[in-house]
């Protein structure tokens, strides 16, 4: 019997296979804890991460930005996004990394769209 955590890796090998990152279209790879939330742009060719950014992050914290988990995630995206603009990052191929897309994993993602970052 597999524990949750393992299909999820299962599925993100799944996904892996599909979505590769360039330097002009960078793999946003989305991980998700029980109280955080974190991404990172990665150029899959070069194996370097772009950009980074976190709940946990300075830049965040001193935002002071609180409520519920997917709120937190809506804003979390929108910062990131202007993290990414600052980059010269305007397209990004999305890795939800084997989660369901609903819930913090949609409000990030539907955030970044909102900002400007096509996927």
């Amino acid at each position: 019997m597999r524990t949750k955590e393992q299909k999820r890796v299962k599925r993100h090998l799944g996904i892996r296979k599909r979505v590769v990152g360039t330097s002009e279209r960078p793999r946003l790879a989305v991980h998700r804890s029980l109280k955080n939330i974190y991404v990172q742009a990665i150029d899959d060719m070069a194996a370097a991460t772009m950009a980074s950014f976190s709940t946990r992050d300075e830049k965040f914290l001193k935002a002071g930005i609180k409520g519920k988990k997917s709120e937190v995630s809506s804003q979390l995206g929108t910062l990131f996004a202007e993290e990414l603009k600052k980059k010269g990052i305007k397209k990004i191929a999305f890795d939800r990394a084997g989660y369901k897309y609903h819930g913090r994993i949609k409000a990030l993602a539907e955030s970044l769209r909102a900002s400007g970052i096509e996927f």
